[in-house]
């Protein structure tokens, strides 16, 4: 099968020769010899199966195909360099999408200052999940995966530390209208219990600060969750207890929908990590949402 498609340099020593009217001058331009160039343009010829230029002992002229081909010839060229313009601002300013997923519970957090987000940066599209499985980030294409707790094992991925964060009970006002007092952990056996279970399986267990040391507390769970936006709405709706993240409930704290509970009962929690495809520089697009994200948890 005869092959027809043309290569970059081809095209580009054909259209440099069109302009100047030299093969001299085509190969100063190109940073090439003459040599070369002619040689290009007869390969370009030749995989067309037509003349494109008619050479003469004083002049280089075109064509009618020639003619042809160049207008087509300088579109091409000028899309390329277009194209190489856009990806390289792309480069250097956030334009394009970030796919970005993160823990359910940490809707409340973002969700109602992504117009901030749009703001900065209003050339980029953030397609968001929201899931408290521990997701792939290569294997899915994601650009950001955030997780609290527990990182998998994976050396394709870059791990950034965004902020520490702080583990606490918290009840709904109304809930605590209903029920007896709590004063101390032993009063928490006589409580309903909203308990988390994690993509492993396991059911989590409150860690609790008493006398200065951490200790695991085992709750009798009236409700029992795998996802972490749905336990937050539930103590907000009044079921239980629940061991939630302070940053997590930091915005429902402030609109009187939940109460902290023990604070001296209050203890570190994990970290919040950022989990990046590694080995490929990060476009300026993630950078900023990044950024934006490390920003909110260390407000």
């Amino acid at each position: 099968m005869e092959q027809t498609d043309a290569s970059f340099p081809e095209i580009a020593a054909f259209v440099a020769v069109a302009q100047t009217g030299s093969f001299t001058r085509a190969a100063e331009h190109l940073a090439s010899n003459k040599s070369n160039v002619g040689k290009a343009v007869q390969r370009l010829e030749a995989r067309l199966g037509t003349r494109l230029l008619q050479r003469t002992t004083r002049a280089v002229r075109l064509t009618e195909d020639g003619e042809t081909y160049l207008e087509a010839a300088r579109a091409a060229l000028d899309g390329l360099r277009d194209a190489a313009q856009a990806l390289a601002a792309r480069r250097e300013e956030p334009i394009g999408r970030v796919r970005l997923d993160m823990p359910s519970g940490f809707r409340q957090l973002f969700l109602p200052t992504l117009s901030e987000l749009r703001k900065r940066y209003p050339q980029v599209t953030l397609e968001l999940s929201m899931t408290d499985r521990m997701s792939d980030a290569v294997g899915e294409g994601w650009d950001l995966v955030l997780r609290a707790g527990e990182l998998p094992q994976d050396s394709e991925m870059t791990v950034r530390k965004l902020c520490d964060i702080r583990l606490a009970l918290y009840a709904a006002p109304d809930y605590l209208e209903r029920h007896a007092a709590i004063a101390a952990i032993s009063d928490l056996i006589d409580h309903d219990a909203v308990t988390f279970r994690g993509f492993t399986g396991r059911l989590r267990p409150w860690s609790l600060m008493e006398n200065g040391y951490i200790k695991e507390f085992a709750p009798n769970p009236t409700l029992v969750l795998s996802d972490g936006q749905a336990l937050i709405d539930s103590v907000v709706a009044g079921l239980g207890i629940a061991q939630i993240y302070d940053r997590v409930a930091r915005p429902y704290v402030e609109k009187g929908q939940l109460v902290p509970i023990l604070p001296e009962a209050t203890v570190p929690g994990p970290p919040v990590h950022a989990l990046i495809p590694a080995g490929h520089r990060m476009p300026a697009k993630t950078r900023a949402v990044l950024d934006y994200l490390a920003e909110r948890l260390r407000a």
